[in-house]
């Protein structure tokens, strides 16, 4: 019994990769919700971090959020709008809280009926521009 978890885990193709760029590829990012966008749907944070090779954890959901803000940085400077909003939480599918800090035009709950109502409405401004584009 020489194998450890590590092992394992690489066996059952179960291992996440150990370079974390992934996280950081704001080109690869964009173009996953660009696709998304196109496809008139959101993605959860877990989804979008399989998506990259790994599996959910709150340090990792931290480092994509930090892209996410690079990301909707960059498409504004485009004049494009934001693709954060399409990343959101399986249990409400709401954008997590610290999407919702920095919202100058909404000064509501970031939970509830009111905040998918607002979020519905950004969606689907990014689903009509990427049918487009």
């Amino acid at each position: 019994m020489d194998r450890t978890l590590a092992d394992f885990l690489s066996e059952n193709d179960l291992a996440e990769p150990e370079d974390k760029a992934a996280l950081y590829d704001v080109a690869r990012i964009t173009a996953i919700l660009q696709q998304a966008a196109r496809e008139r749907r959101w993605v959860s944070y877990s989804e979008i971090l399989g998506m990259l090779g790994f599996r959910f954890t709150r340090p990792k959901m931290r480092i994509l959020c930090n892209t996410l803000c690079t990301v909707d940085a960059e498409g504004a400077a485009r004049g494009e709008p934001g693709l954060a909003v399409l990343v959101v939480r399986e249990s409400d599918a709401l954008p997590g809280q610290g999407w919702w800090k920095d919202r100058q035009d909404y000064q509501g709950e970031w939970t509830g009926a009111e905040a998918k109502r607002y979020v519905g409405s950004l969606q689907e401004q990014v689903f009509e521009y990427w049918a487009s584009h």
